[in-house]
C-alpha cells in the first residue's frame, strides 16, 4: 500500500527521475522473500538509505520475454561463481551499483537452471556499464546495457536455498512487478484527464471554450468513465495484493488493460490539445511518449493476453 502510494503521488507529479519503482517495489523484495537473515541485515538497510541503488539484469539480446532463454553463465569456481555474459535495456542500468543477475548455473536444465545472483559492482573486476540508451521517452531514467567478463562475487550471493529456484523465483515476483507498471498507468490517466480538462477549460475556438464544444464533452465523458473504471479494477487489485490473494492472470490483466487505457487516454488528451499537445513545452507531449514503453516492459501486454488466454 505505500510503494502504490509512493508510485501514484511520482506518476501525479510527473518524476521521472531513476527508477524508484523497480528500486523499492521490484529489487528489495527479491531480498525479502528469498534473501538469508545475513543478507537481509547486509543489504536490506543500504537499499534502504539510498548508499545501494537497486537493479534487476533479466533481458538479454536475444532473450525478452523468454526467460527461459538467457544466456548469460555463471559457473561455481570454490566459494564464487564466474559470470559472463550481457544484459540490455536494463534500468538504473548507469547507477545502480546493486544488481540481481538471471543467470543460467546449470544450462542444460531449462528453467530449473536459471539462478539469481547478487553483483555489488563496487566489488568487482571484469563488470562495465555500456551506453546509455537513447530512448523514446523516459528521457531522465538511465537504460543501459551491462557486461559481465568472469566477473567474480561470493557463492553467498545466491538467492534462495539452492541454485536453480531462479526461475520459480521470478515467476512469483512478477505479479507485483506487472501491479507496479498498472500503478503508473493508473497515474498517468488521471494526470492526463486533469491537465486536459484545466486546457479545455481556457483555450477558445469559434468564440467560446473548447470545453463548450459537444465533441469534446463526448471524449472527456467517455475518458472519465474509463479511468473510473480502471481505478476501481486497479484498487481491487491492490486489496487482493496485499492480502496475498492477486494471482499473476490478474496482474496480467492490470498490467495490460491499465498500461492499454493509458496509451488510449494520452492519445485522445493530446489531440484536445490540438497542435500545442505536440509541443515538447506541453506536458501531454511527455506523457505521450512515456506511455508507450507501458506496453513493452515488464511482459508485452501480447504476453499477458497469450497468459490470460491459457488460464481459460
Amino acid at each position: 500500500a505505500h510503494e502504490s502510494a509512493i508510485i501514484e503521488a511520482i506518476g501525479h507529479v510527473g518524476v521521472d527521475g531513476f527508477g524508484i519503482g523497480l528500486h523499492n517495489s521490484i529489487v528489495a523484495p527479491y531480498i525479502l522473500h528469498y534473501g538469508s537473515e545475513e543478507q537481509k541485515k547486509k543489504w536490506l538497510p543500504r537499499l534502504a538509505s539510498g548508499e545501494l541503488i537497486g537493479a534487476i539484469a533479466m533481458t538479454e539480446p536475444g532473450a525478452g520475454s523468454d526467460l527461459q532463454g538467457v544466456k548469460t553463465r555463471a559457473e561455481k569456481d570454490g566459494n564464487r561463481y564466474k559470470l559472463n555474459g550481457s544484459k540490455t535495456f536494463i534500468t538504473n542500468g548507469q547507477l545502480a551499483n546493486f544488481i540481481i543477475v538471471v543467470t543460467k548455473t546449470d544450462p542444460e536444465k531449462g528453467a530449473k537452471g536459471i539462478s539469481l545472483i547478487v553483483v555489488e559492482t563496487d566489488e568487482v573486476e571484469g563488470f562495465e556499464r555500456g551506453r546509455n540508451l537513447d530512448k523514446i521517452g523516459l528521457k531522465a531514467n538511465d537504460t543501459s546495457e551491462l557486461f559481465f567478463n568472469d566477473v567474480r562475487v561470493p557463492t553467498s550471493n545466491l538467492l534462495g536455498n539452492d541454485e536453480g529456484q531462479g526461475f520459480v523465483q521470478l515467476m512469483q515476483q512478477l505479479p507485483q512487478e506487472r501491479l507496479q507498471i498498472g500503478t503508473t498507468a493508473i497515474a498517468m490517466v488521471e494526470r492526463a484527464l486533469a491537465l486536459t480538462i484545466d486546457y479545455v477549460k481556457e483555450r477558445k475556438a469559434f468564440g467560446k471554450a473548447i470545453i463548450e464544444f459537444q465533441n469534446t464533452q463526448f471524449k472527456l465523458a467517455e475518458l472519465k468513465t474509463e479511468a473510473t473504471i480502471g481505478r476501481v479494477f486497479y484498487n481491487d487489485c491492490v486489496a487482493r495484493h496485499i492480502n496475498g490473494g492477486l494471482d499473476p492472470v490478474t496482474a496480467s490483466m492490470a498490467k495490460y488493460w491499465l498500461s492499454d487505457l493509458q496509451g488510449k487516454v494520452v492519445d485522445e488528451c493530446l489531440q484536445l490539445h490540438g497542435g500545442y499537445g505536440y509541443m515538447n513545452e506541453y506536458p501531454i507531449a511527455r506523457m505521450f511518449r512515456d506511455a508507450r514503453v507501458q506496453r513493452i516492459y515488464g511482459g508485452t501486454n501480447e504476453i499477458m493476453k497469450l497468459l490470460i488466454g491459457r488460464s481459460l
